[in-house]
């Protein structure tokens, strides 16, 4: 593979390799206009390399779009380690991927996500202070999970207000893919708004847990099987477990008349956000959704603050329906609109004093 070629616009890539750990990661770096990049690391048992490379590059091009939209001094950027995350994490794992994260100089911020957990990276943190999502017991600002969810349902008001004419989401029925931290707490919060639900996750245990916690509501659940999620009839799909969910197959089954969810990527390719605009079905992009997440990390550098991550994460109310208005007035799909809505931010970026000339990094005198 032409590495350069597969690069596209990206600005750095980094290949990490500890024979003494088993640790092989790549470190991508897609833009840092708007300040040091910052994307979680995942952690997965990759068939190839090619698969690897593929995943790093489009997920931190995702996450400069994230960043934008969720206007956080930060740029994109992502981490994959090569590993089964059941056999192969170690502390010595997680402290070598620290050293080479430190040894980017404040360039890439990173944490967990698929595969990776906040207590991992409390091992990184012993390398570098280049770390974020940590666990409260360690300084961190804690569940990230939490302001996530917040996200979707500000989102999902945003969406009913699009399409119905009213925030609160009391008398609608919606269809939640994944139990997992995230889609277990929306679920949770659109049962007590008064919703209905179809729920499903391809863990048949997380279904039963999640039945079990919400008994008093179980006239408002039905659990359904995996591909039948798509064509329950909802009013709002809420994918919260996997990526490329929307495609030409789900498409054409889906009933909801409206797609809003904390899952990444969820366009198998972009001309599907096409589609579903020609259908009719509102889609919310999933990098301006599930951007809550990213806000409490970002905001953790500057000191943990509950209240203040609580507001910013309200802002993605408004970004929602500015994007929804762009797209109806330029008559183009919403998933462009919401790029070029990013790509505005980016460039008038570009505009400003360099960032880094400013930008006063973290200090802690004590590593963990």
């Amino acid at each position: 593979m032409d590495i350069f070629t597969s690069m596209h616009e990206h600005e750095q890539l980094v290949f990490c390799n500890d024979p003494d750990s088993g640790l092989k990661a790549i470190i991508a770096i897609h833009n840092t206009t708007l300040g040091p990049a910052l994307g979680g690391c995942r952690m997965m048992p990759y068939q190839s390399f090619d698969a690897a490379l593929e995943d790093v590059l489009r997920l931190s091009k995702g996450m400069t779009y994230k960043c934008a939209a969720a206007d956080v001094d930060f740029g994109g950027g992502k981490s994959v380690i090569i590993g089964d995350p059941v056999k192969d994490k170690s502390p010595a794992l997680f402290r070598a991927f620290g050293q080479f994260v430190e040894s980017l100089k404040g360039r890439f911020y990173t944490g967990t996500d698929m595969g990776t957990a906040p207590e991992d990276f409390v091992h990184s943190k012993k390398e570098t202070n280049c770390i974020v999502g940590i666990p409260k017991e360690y300084g961190g600002s804690g569940d990230s999970s939490i302001p996530t969810a917040l996200g979707v349902i500000y989102s999902l008001r945003a969406v009913n207000r699009r399409l119905w004419g009213r925030d609160y989401l009391d008398g609608k029925t919606i269809a939640v893919q994944g139990l997992g931290k995230v889609g277990s707490k929306v679920a949770e919060m659109l049962l007590k708004e008064g919703a209905s639900l179809y729920v499903t996750d391809i863990s048949k245990n997380a279904v039963h847990s999640f039945l079990e916690s919400c008994k008093e509501f179980s006239g408002s659940v039905k659990a359904v099987s995996g591909q039948d999620i798509y064509s329950v009839p909802a009013d709002i799909f809420v994918p919260c477990a996997l990526g490329g969910i929307i495609n030409d197959h789900t498409i054409e089954v889906l009933k909801a008349k409206a797609v809003a969810g904390s899952a990444n990527n969820q366009l198998l390719y972009a001309r599907h956000g096409e589609v579903l605009w020609e259908r009719g079905i509102l889609y919310a992009p999933d990098y301006i959704v599930n951007a809550g997440g990213l806000i409490q990390v970002a905001d953790e550098l500057y000191g943990p603050n509950n209240d203040r991550v609580l507001k910013k994460t309200q802002g993605i109310y408004n970004s929602l329906l500015e994007v929804f208005e762009n797209s109806e007035r330029d008559s183009i799909c919403t998933a462009k609109a919401a790029d070029m809505y990013c790509e505005k931010k980016i460039q008038s970026g570009k505009n400003r004093s360099s960032f880094f000339s400013h930008y006063k990094r973290p200090k802690w005198d004590i590593h963990i």
